[in-house]
């Protein structure tokens, strides 16, 4: 089957529809309008998976995705048309280009945690591009899937975009067969499988993993503050959400205060009863509920730790100075427990940051601009914020993605189409002037070839 689909979109790439930027454009607003008449069933696809609030699907999943869209039809003209660059004296006369050519056949695999938005946005960069796609949506949110593929068919010629669902199975057949681009989106351990299989056939990747994203409070941050957006951040999607803090490092001097202001915007966000919050997520599956809870054995919880094994439902948790070799500090948690660690110099935070690798997001919630650019400065990352948490993500003019363990390329917003483009350099020579230098027999004195570099 897989071979099937991918020579059929080999087939209809060759006809060279998807490199007309009129056809792109009508697919994409199609698109757009399906995504409109969709969006309360999109909703409730979310809900029915791990019982998303309409709120948080409506704001990062259908509305950003709706917002790319728009922000590609606005642009795509420009973007898609070669760009004139400068000359150099040695190719003198010319017009120099760079030209945006699709790869050709683009593979998307997509997580569970953001299910709808992490399939449709990098598949509105691959069809902005000229691509054909097929999308791979995660198992283990099958309500979205399944809707994914409904408003896919109903948009796209299949020959052009499709959908192939499934398990691990699935996802193994794909990689073993040659795309011209794959993107994929989830953990370090699975993209080290994607980036296995691409390298069989050079093919070109966009991963997009996660890290231990360390949240670093100073004894100068306004806690009350800091409080309230690091629990915004923290437990938005249940903590399900692969720029989430990871872990507080707070300065010992502030770390009581920060933890009560902690809990106070806990119950003002979700109130005692946070099981019955209309705005608290669930954890996505059994196995990864049952991985959250073993990460608490013989941890001290400072606030919450408490669940209902039927509904995978986890309270949003505080935990008072894990272990560096703890279950809890081994990986990236993703999932509704927040570390707090203190720390008395900056030789202290050094100590954790570098412990694991470059994380995909690093925050700092300070007052002192010297702290906050040393931090910026000192430590690779994929990208963060200073006194706030996860806006980074909400600036389609900012890349989004990871470096080292947390990623390979970026995108959103221009960063999207250009992914899926090949840049193809072009010179067009004017005939009317030739310059014997660069010809055989080669009579030019050798100091003056040296001196060529001037030219370029």
């Amino acid at each position: 089957m897989v071979k099937e689909i991918i020579q059929q979109q080999d087939d209809f790439f060759q006809t060279q529809q998807t490199k007309d930027v009129a056809f792109r454009k009508k697919a994409l607003r199609r698109l757009q309008k399906e995504i409109v008449s969709r969006e309360d069933a999109i909703c409730d696809a979310l809900y029915a998976d791990f019982k998303k609030p309409k709120f948080e699907t409506l704001a990062a999943e259908t509305q950003f995705v709706l917002a790319e869209i728009k922000h590609v039809l606005k642009n795509i003209d420009s973007w898609a048309s070669p760009e004139r660059v400068s000359g150099s004296w040695m190719n003198w006369p010319s017009s120099d280009y760079i030209y945006k050519e699709p790869y050709g056949a683009v593979l998307v695999i997509a997580p569970w945690n953001y299910p709808f938005q992490l399939a449709i946005a990098p598949l509105i960069g691959a069809v902005a591009a000229g691509n054909t796609v097929v999308v791979k949506p995660s198992e283990i949110t099958t309500h979205t899937a399944a809707l994914i593929s409904e408003i896919i068919k109903a948009v796209f010629e299949p020959a052009h975009v499709t959908v192939v669902e499934g398990g691990v199975e699935v996802s193994q057949e794909l990689l073993a067969e040659k795309w011209d681009y794959i993107f994929f989106t989830g953990s370090p351990g699975v993209g080290k499988i994607v980036y296995q299989s691409a390298g069989k056939h050079l093919t070109p990747v966009t991963l997009e993993l996660g890290g231990k994203n360390p949240c670093i409070v100073d004894d100068t941050a306004s806690i009350a503050l800091a409080a309230k957006r690091i629990v915004w951040g923290k437990f938005l999607n249940a903590g399900q959400t692969c720029i989430a803090s990871d872990y507080i490092l707070v300065h010992e001097k502030v770390k009581d205060k920060l933890i009560a202001a902690l809990k106070e915007h806990i119950i003002k966000s979700y109130g005692e009863n946070m099981e019955a919050s209309p705005d608290f997520s669930r954890t996505v599956s059994q196995k990864h509920y049952r991985g959250l809870k073993d990460m608490l054995v013989g941890e001290e919880i400072l606030f919450g730790g408490q669940s209902n094994d039927e509904d995978h439902y986890l309270s949003p948790t505080l935990v008072n100075e894990p272990q560096l070799d703890s279950k809890l500090m081994a990986g990236e948690i993703f999932g509704p427990i927040l570390p707090i660690i203190s720390y008395q110099s900056e030789a202290d935070i050094d100590k954790y940051i570098m412990n694991y690798g470059k994380p995909l997001a690093t925050y700092v919630f300070s007052n002192n601009k010297k702290f906050q650019n040393k931090i910026i400065d000192t430590y690779s990352f994929g990208g963060g914020a200073i006194n706030d948490t996860v806006i980074q993500i909400t600036n389609k003019r900012l890349p989004f993605g990871g470096v080292g363990q947390s990623g390979i390329g970026a995108y959103h917003g221009k960063l999207s189409f250009d992914i899926f483009s090949h840049h193809k350099a072009i010179i067009k020579k004017a005939n009317w002037f030739e310059a014997p230098l660069r010809y055989p027999p080669y009579n030019v004195p050798m100091n003056f070839v040296k001196k060529i570099k001037h030219l370029f």
